[in-house]
């Protein structure tokens, strides 16, 4: 299905709207042009036999005031016509960012590592508001300049049907011209939507890594590549330009020229062979006609820049929406208990280019599994693949004896909970940041989980409480006040495996102990993972892993792999200051 297809599958949705709408702009058309037929029959009929056999006002003012009513019936259809059609231009849209919202959902995460977020966002708004243009302005204008120029045509031939078929020439001039307009048009279009797009997403990185580029003094580097993309930008948008200057008022001016130089011809030929005598309101009409038969003319050829950057649009969104994705499912299932078990898994994020060989281990509902390694070793694929963030390559992984693929993903974390190393804070408040508006978890829920983890001591001199408001990511609360909101959010949903991700890495040691003692309450009847650099943290874990380039290279407990003398020993004896 192309993508004119798939819109007119959109605008179908909303059919009955936008044919009121198509209905009432039909009639204001006809209104419209009934106007030049009565000003002819004043003229022929009335004002010029007035000199013969004087002037009537009765009749006169009788067809003026059909002439005005005409046109307050247009003002009136036209007025009706806009909001139906706007109306139903906005139903479309508002639908198609929906869906398209609602698949981002759906998409996997590793459609987000390869897209960067401001390019995500541009075919959220950028280009569905290229598409808002398309049935907004675009359709409303092509309908009633189509509607226009088949009534002129009608009106042509019914005064004189010679004249209307060489009036007729316009229009394979005006295909001719879409056919080249769209064919460079459609090229420099996708450049500088592309080029919009790389835009918005160096722009949305830059304002995320702001205290990095100031820190390093790279803005003088950012700025030249923003700058580098911002002349491509402009170049193809004069392209375009130059594109658009040409099928204005220019093109149409001449076809204009040509057309009243074959009416004059016509009937100044036709006058001076005495084959005719034209009236002065045909004349009248006439010129009239062919002058409406260019406003609608005009309007489509300056409709044509918004329809080819709606085409692109359009395309770029489809391209998204066929992303695969996976519909969420909201199937709710008991608490499982939480037996976790790897079974030979390998994983690859792209080829045959192995982060994870061969992963074999068992974690028993209530234990702590600690993951250590250093940077690359594979702790935190290991997670990503128990959280079905990727799945495995080759081998599985079970809960209570099932295999994790076997149910859908969000059925699957439903039961888990997950603490990063740099925790994510929504704009709101600290209340509405731990239970995430979930209706399920009340406020006495947020304040335990709270308790639970120590915030309450940490977060007891904000004046707003729990209500304090927080902005986007938490930026004005410290690390350790972000990571115990985090934590307590991952503990008020209950979950059955909680995850933690270099969780205390960022925080302050009075923080670190509050965790750490809060950390006996939240294992009881929980699978625990810590991923963990700071091997103090997880000396007390039942049973640690350590990694090496994807791969288990030792594990038993704390004290087991202190007397094995191994890599974990080294490691420790690195960070505790036995080893200089």
């Amino acid at each position: 299905m192309n993508t004119t297809q798939r819109l007119w599958q959109y605008a179908l949705l909303y059919k009955k709207t936008l044919l009121i709408g198509l209905f009432l702009l039909a009639i204001a058309v006809a209104a419209d042009l009934a106007g030049p037929f009565v000003a002819k029959k004043i003229i022929d009929d009335h004002i010029a036999k007035s000199v013969t056999n004087g002037l009537e006002f009765k009749p006169i003012a009788v067809l003026l005031a059909v002439f005005f009513g005409l046109a307050v019936t247009t003002a009136i259809f036209r007025y009706g016509q806009y909001i139906m059609l706007q109306v139903g231009a906005n139903r479309i849209i508002q639908k198609m960012r929906n869906d398209v919202y609602k698949h981002i959902q759906t998409l996997p995460i590793n459609y987000f590592d390869r897209l960067p977020a401001g390019k995500v966002v541009s075919r959220v708004t950028n280009d569905t508001e290229a598409i808002h243009d398309l049935f907004v302005t675009v359709v409303s204008q092509f309908a009633a300049s189509f509607m226009t120029i088949f009534g002129v045509y009608i009106a042509l031939f019914i005064l004189d049907w010679k004249m209307a078929c060489y009036a007729l020439l316009v229009i394979p001039m005006l295909i001719v011209w879409a056919i080249l307009y769209r064919k460079y048009a459609a090229k420099y279009n996708h450049i500088v939507r592309g080029k919009l797009s790389d835009m918005n997403g160096m722009i949305n990185e830059s304002i995320n890594g702001m205290t990095i580029i100031q820190a390093f003094g790279q803005e003088k580097q950012i700025e030249g590549e923003f700058n580098e993309l911002n002349d491509e930008y402009y170049k193809y948008q004069n392209k375009l330009v130059f594109l658009d200057a040409v099928t204005s008022h220019n093109l149409v001016n001449v076809i204009r020229s040509l057309t009243f130089i074959m009416f004059i011809w016509y009937f100044g030929s036709a006058e001076l062979d005495g084959q005719t005598a034209i009236s002065v309101g045909m004349l009248y009409a006439f010129v009239d006609y062919i002058t409406r038969l260019f406003n609608p003319v005009t309007n489509i050829v300056n409709q044509l820049a918004r329809l080819e950057r709606a085409n692109v649009a359009s395309e770029r969104v489809f391209e998204l929406l066929d992303e695969e994705g996976e519909a969420v499912d909201d199937t709710r299932i008991p608490r499982y208990k939480g037996d976790v078990a790897f079974n030979h898994v390998w994983f690859a994020y792209k080829n045959e280019e192995y982060v994870l060989k061969d992963i074999n281990f068992e974690a028993k509902q209530g234990q702590t599994v600690a993951l250590v390694g250093h940077t690359g070793s594979g702790k935190s694929s290991i997670m990503n693949l128990l959280f079905r963030f990727y799945d495995v390559t080759k081998g599985s992984i079970t809960v209570d004896g099932k295999d994790i693929r076997d149910c859908s993903r969000q059925t699957l974390r439903e039961h888990m909970g997950i603490v990063l190393q740099d925790p994510y804070l929504f704009t709101g408040t600290i209340a509405s940041n731990v239970s995430l508006d979930d209706p399920h978890i009340s406020r006495e829920t947020v304040e335990e989980a709270l308790k639970a983890v120590g915030g309450d001591r940490v977060l007891e001199n904000l004046p707003g409480g729990l209500d304090e408001p927080v902005i986007e990511k938490g930026s004005t609360l410290s690390s350790g006040q972000r990571q115990l909101i985090s934590f307590a959010r991952a503990l008020a949903f209950n979950p059955a495996i909680l995850i933690l991700d270099e969780a205390t890495s960022n925080i302050d040691t009075e923080t670190e102990e509050i965790i750490q003692h809060a950390m006996d309450v939240l294992k009881k009847g929980r699978t625990t993972f810590i991923i963990a650099h700071r091997l103090s943290t997880i000396k007390n874990a039942d049973h640690i892993l350590v990694l090496d380039r994807g791969e288990i290279v030792e594990q038993g407990t704390h004290d087991e792999l202190l007397l094995h003398g191994g890599r974990y020993n080294q490691m420790y004896k690195l960070q505790s200051g036995e080893i200089k």
